[in-house]
């Protein structure tokens, strides 16, 4: 399997060294344990010659432009190129750093891969790169939570679900925030013999993890808007109570029709389904800080009984009570 790992200037250093090590530590433990699986070929490129880390390090990379001109380039054409984050973490700075030639060259270079039937590949703020070759257009995908609402904003066409770590859609496979490059890397060797990822797995002491929603910080993505703000203040403040659109509206100021068009646009989710994950949040620090029981804390958040809120929180955080208070 040959894997093209691209790296661009200011790369994420912990996302780049997760993909590497991820395929290297498969290559040993298929050789050691005799596993019938493909050995992962691992080409690190780039589409300039000086590519340093966020952190300053040099990448030894192979031009793209040399890998195209080769005469059998056809042939040799990577199975999967995974794109690991560019080590920006807030909007303004992201904005700035895919303003850059050098993401645009790796723009084309991606669309060329993806018309040669490559699986193409994102983690973290590396689907932002993938976003902006329009590849992703008409898709399924995840991103890093927090950049979410600009993600919506920058990408209308994409279906965003930022809740998840790992989405697959056709031949594109993205992941959620951070070290959901090893999630990213694990699923792409699972393809080939889910064996061998399990293998991976249990000697990088990595645990699954499918949903990314049990690590947001819901207030965090709320404050990117004063109106979403509004709500989100509103909403705190009812968790008991219930919800009310018409309450809600008033409060903050808006009419229902543009209080949920702004939701959705920044939140991805409706007024009521941002509600409900207050409340899942609540739960959650109430599970992890209290002794009360499940009907107790049900009823601290609006719900009538235990068994509602276990099956909420097993459907938005992939996690039952149990797991929840071990972790």
């Amino acid at each position: 399997m040959k894997v093209l790992v691209l790296a661009l200037d200011g790369v994420f250093d912990t996302g780049l060294a997760v993909v590497l090590d991820a395929f290297q530590t498969a290559n040993e433990l298929a050789e050691v344990s005799g596993l019938a699986s493909p050995r992962f070929e691992v080409t690190i490129a780039g589409v300039r010659k000086a590519v340093k880390t966020s952190q300053g390090l040099t990448v030894p990379v192979t031009l793209v432009s040399k890998l195209d001109s080769r005469p059998d380039s056809r042939r040799s054409a990577p199975d999967w190129v995974v794109v690991p984050a560019i080590g920006f973490k807030m909007p303004g700075p992201l904005q700035a750093a895919l303003a850059r030639p050098d993401i645009s060259d790796a723009a084309v270079f991606l669309r060329k891969c993806a018309e040669r039937g490559a699986t193409m590949a994102a983690a973290c703020i590396g689907t932002f790169v993938m976003a902006e070759s329009g590849l992703l257009d008409d898709h399924d995908a995840t991103t890093t939570w927090w950049l979410a609402p600009l993600f919506r904003q920058r990408y209308p066409k994409v279906r965003l679900d930022e809740s998840r770590m790992i989405v697959k859609s056709g031949k594109f496979v993205t992941a959620g925030a951070a070290l959901s490059h090893m999630d990213l890397a694990l699923s792409l060797i699972r393809q080939k013999s889910p064996r061998l990822a399990a293998l991976v797995a249990k000697y990088l002491v990595v645990d699954s993890r499918p949903m990314q929603s049990a690590y947001v910080l819901t207030d965090h993505l709320a404050h990117s808007d004063p109106l979403v703000e509004r709500f989100e203040r509103w909403a705190r403040g009812r968790l008991t109570s219930g919800f009310s659109l018409d309450d809600a509206a008033a409060t903050t100021g808006a009419s229902k029709r543009t209080l949920a068009r702004r939701m959705q646009a920044v939140m991805g989710k409706s007024p009521l389904s941002y509600f409900q994950d207050l409340r899942v949040e609540r739960a959650v620090h109430l599970l992890k800080t209290t002794d009360e029981g499940v009907e107790a804390i049900a009823s601290r958040v609006g719900y009538a009984d235990g068994v509602t809120l276990r099956s909420l929180l097993r459907r938005r955080l992939g996690h039952g009570v149990k797991e929840i208070r071990a972790a």
